[in-house]
């Protein structure tokens, strides 16, 4: 019989070191993506997942299709809304969209990682006199390698891209960063306890990758310092998406 490693041992130096964490609750640190179709099809998923999850993503793709209407029947369920808008315009556009957001009672907001981006998000939701939403700026995206990077002109290699974006990113006020698992461990120990890691392209170990390169299992990306994990495919494509949900907040209780 072989044998088992752990988490720690198999992602090596990944692993974040002990350190103070965010007072999160359990549940909000799972946070579930509709990327589904219809808006009708979310509501569905919404319904099937129950009290088992609190915090849900709408990203592009319901945001067209009748997404803020879904927010607002989150809201009214007590839901918390991550509007994955990923925001990039000139700063003055940025923040006005920001400001219109921050009336919402949206929990957290995209924008891309420029710096003046984050500034006049930040800025505008401070003028709104708002606490919400939280600004989180998209470092690399996780369906990126360093091959994509190259492609796109960037010579530098991917971890010290990912470091160098949330590094301005914090500079210029972002409450926290969306990255994936494997820069997890290196940007906490340089951003602090106190700025917020998001990690998507959760998979679980026997789920297939699909549009993702840079993937990790929730347990891990949370043991390399990840405060949320955002999850889609795997529990939209369970047959019992409720009891997949709440075997992944296990799995994010037995990492912290």
């Amino acid at each position: 019989m072989g044998t088992r490693t752990s988490t720690a041992e198999r992602l090596g130096p990944a692993v974040a070191s002990p350190q103070a964490r965010l007072d999160i609750p359990l549940r909000d640190r799972l946070i579930v993506a509709l990327d589904v179709p219809r808006v009708i099809d979310a509501r569905n998923v919404v319904a099937a997942l129950g009290d088992t999850v609190s915090f849900y993503k709408i990203g592009l793709q319901q945001v067209f299709g009748g997404g803020l209407s879904l927010a607002d029947d989150l809201f009214r369920l007590g839901k918390k809304v991550f509007l994955d808008a990923k925001l990039t315009d000139i700063a003055a556009t940025v923040g006005n969209a920001t400001a219109n957001i921050s009336r919402t009672g949206t929990e957290f907001l995209t924008v891309t990682g420029d710096a003046p981006i984050v500034r006049a998000a930040v800025q505008a939701r401070t003028d709104a006199g708002a606490r919400k939403p939280l600004i989180f700026a998209v470092t690399v995206l996780t369906s990126l390698d360093q091959n994509d990077l190259a492609d796109m002109g960037f010579a530098m290699p991917l971890e010290d891209l990912v470091v160098h974006r949330a590094l301005k990113a914090k500079e210029a006020g972002a409450d926290g960063v969306i990255a994936s698992g494997f820069e997890a461990a290196k940007l906490r120990s340089l951003l602090g306890p106190h700025i917020r890691i998001v990690t998507p392209g959760i998979r679980s170990a026997d789920s297939p990758k699909d549009d993702q390169k840079r993937v990790m299992t929730a347990g891990e990306a949370i043991a390399a310092g990840a405060d949320h994990v955002v999850v889609g495919r795997d529990i939209l494509r369970s047959p019992d998406p409720a009891a997949k949900a709440r075997a992944i907040v296990d799995e994010i209780a037995a990492a912290l």
